[in-house]
């Protein structure tokens, strides 16, 4: 189960150490037209940039040439944790980051390192948000004592948070409005 306090007062940490725990997120470039897709994040914590392996000739690799924007998005392993983060993308060429990173997954759809069509999405974030949740039966206990009260019910929290101002403290402090921490409730049918 997803820890709520470090969702609370360290997401940064928890974003890096679900997103090294899963084999792919959701990444999409703004403005591109194009549908999120697959790709699985290689994360470089000191430098707060998600590298991602891609083939030059490929419609990602087009949209991102030239810069942009980009999204990533995670679910953790259990199903408790949700973040999207965003951040600059740019197409790069970085032998020592495709050393760091290579592995026989990337290696099945590349001749090898030294492959023409090799290249790298470096995204360097900015900001995200993360969102925590309960497991099932707190999610059940806290619905039950919604129902009998006025209150709503409390199953997460959810954070935003800048790795912008976090280079330098570590990246264990996440720096975002005082209001950015709440409880997460789930929308109604009808609100937007």
């Amino acid at each position: 189960m997803v820890d709520l306090a470090k969702t609370r007062q360290q997401p940064i940490e928890q974003f890096w150490d679900i997103t090294e725990d899963i084999r792919a997120g959701m990444l999409g470039v703004e403005g591109s037209g194009q549908h999120m897709q697959p790709m699985h994040p290689n994360c470089e914590r000191e430098g707060r940039n998600i590298w991602f392996f891609v083939k030059k000739d490929s419609d990602l690799a087009h949209a991102v040439d030239g810069g942009g924007r980009g999204h990533f998005c995670v679910i953790g392993r259990n199903h408790d944790y949700h973040a999207c983060v965003a951040g600059k993308l740019s197409l790069e060429h970085d032998p020592a980051i495709v050393d760091r990173f290579w592995n026989s997954v990337t290696a099945a759809w590349f001749t090898g390192k030294d492959d023409p069509k090799l290249g790298l999405v470096k995204m360097a974030l900015d900001d995200g948000v993360a969102w925590g949740s309960v497991g099932p039966m707190q999610f059940g206990w806290e619905v039950l004592k919604a129902n009998m009260s006025e209150h709503e019910p409390d199953i997460g929290a959810r954070k935003h948070f800048s790795f912008v101002h976090s280079v330098g403290n570590g990246g264990d402090q996440a720096h975002a409005p005082a209001d950015s921490t709440s409880r997460y409730v789930p929308r109604q049918e009808g609100q937007v």
